[in-house]
């Protein structure tokens, strides 16, 4: 078997509320879904994220075409060091989200081969559903509160919210509106995206402690792995690494500076599935707990995410993902939304490859909302764009 093409399809698809961090905000999800055709009539599925934006996801996937086409698309190691070694791809992270979907479209072409769901060639199941948080939109106190109860109501049991505020002040009202929400029996996870200086982390984190946070996630720089072991040391809340640890490179890193408790790992800032898997084991082998990220995904990434992680023993917390802020999907019965969680948790899909197939009415539907409206759902917000930004805020 061989791969004769790869096409690519960006599509917007909007957010019931905006996403909200530190720096900016966005209305909805760009996703670019790939398909890998094959000279046998398999096609499998993948989805990059439009990280940092379609248009170079795009470029990737056209400068990996001369790599990829003619190659097995079992061949999944080779087929990914011919990208990173003759393609010099490895060593530019913006281009992991595109190499990180045509590894992912391979793994389903190789599942729907072999008849068998992927988490069976990614080691079988350690687990039968993947537990994620639930997304708390970062709104007034008042709506954070409401959305907290919802969730709890859903039965998610970890809520996660958006700190950074320009006044600190801002971030303790809404945490303690989130636990009024989401009541005492919660698990409240905070991430600040690198806002705040060490000393301003140390403060933050005493106060928000009464609240009794289950993680605080990138406090303070990631590219600074001192400043991260330094705040480490002097608060109880367990910290999270993010922005710090999106490669497997990274995380050894992180771990050898002592500078975090838990770390995320990411396929598509990573390359692909098999490098998240690696990374889970570098943090394992450490004795460190792992937490999947997202930078927004739709059905398809999360399919193939859910069924990594089901693979993978080390997964112990609630693993990011944007179903509470999805207004809709792509995939026909295995959705991206709310609707797709049981408990807070995804469902391993049963079918062969990752268990999703499109629903292609809304593909049409979303490209074409991308084509007309994209730059509207990209990370940019008019409102960060005209303000001086500087890390760390205070």
């Amino acid at each position: 078997m061989r791969i004769t093409g790869i096409r690519a399809t960006p599509v917007a698809v909007p957010y019931r509320a905006d996403e909200i961090w530190a720096f900016g905000r966005r209305h909805g999800q760009i996703s670019v879904l790939i398909e890998v055709t094959t000279d046998e009539g398999v096609t499998g599925l993948g989805e990059a994220a439009a990280y940092p934006s379609a248009e170079i996801v795009l470029a990737v996937l056209r400068g990996l075409e001369p790599l990829v086409l003619g190659e097995d698309p079992f061949a999944v190691e080779r087929l990914v060091r011919r990208i990173d070694l003759v393609g010099t791809w490895h060593h530019v992270k913006a281009t992991s989200p595109a190499i990180a979907a045509v590894e992912m479209a391979c793994w389903d072409i190789a599942g729907k081969v072999c008849g068998q769901p992927l988490v069976n060639l990614l080691g079988g199941r350690f687990r039968d559903r993947v537990e994620c948080f639930y997304y708390v939109a970062r709104s007034s106190p008042g709506e954070i509160a409401e959305e907290a109860k919802r969730a709890t109501e859903a039965g998610f049991g970890t809520c996660y919210l958006k700190v950074g505020s320009d006044d600190p002040r801002t971030d303790i009202e809404r945490v303690a509106a989130l636990r009024d929400g989401a009541g005492p029996g919660a698990r409240l996870r905070v991430d600040a995206n690198e806002a705040w200086s060490p000393g301003a982390a140390v403060r933050m984190v005493r106060e928000l402690q009464r609240y009794d946070l289950e993680l605080v996630e990138q406090p303070v720089s990631g590219r600074n792995l001192a400043e991260m072991a330094y705040v480490r040391n002097r608060i109880d809340v367990p910290l999270l690494a993010n922005e710090a640890s999106w490669t497997r490179h990274d995380q050894l890193a992180v771990i050898r500076a002592g500078a975090a408790d838990v770390l995320s790992v990411d396929n598509q800032m990573d390359g692909g599935l098999l490098n998240l898997k690696r990374g889970a084991g570098i943090c394992e082998a450490a004795g460190l707990p792992v937490v999947k990220h997202s930078l927004g995904e739709l059905g398809v990434a999360l399919a193939a995410a859910v069924h990594a992680i089901a693979a993978t023993p080390n997964f112990r917390y609630a693993n990011q993902a944007y179903g509470a802020l999805l207004a809709d999907d792509v995939t026909a019965g295995f959705g991206g939304g709310i609707e797709s969680y049981v408990d807070g948790c995804v469902p391993v899909p049963a079918g062969p490859g990752l268990g999703v197939t499109l629903d292609r009415d809304k593909v049409d539907s979303y490209a074409e909302l991308y084509r007309t409206r994209g730059a509207e759902f990209s990370f940019g917000d008019p409102g960060a764009l005209s303000a001086a930004h500087a890390l760390p805020k205070f």
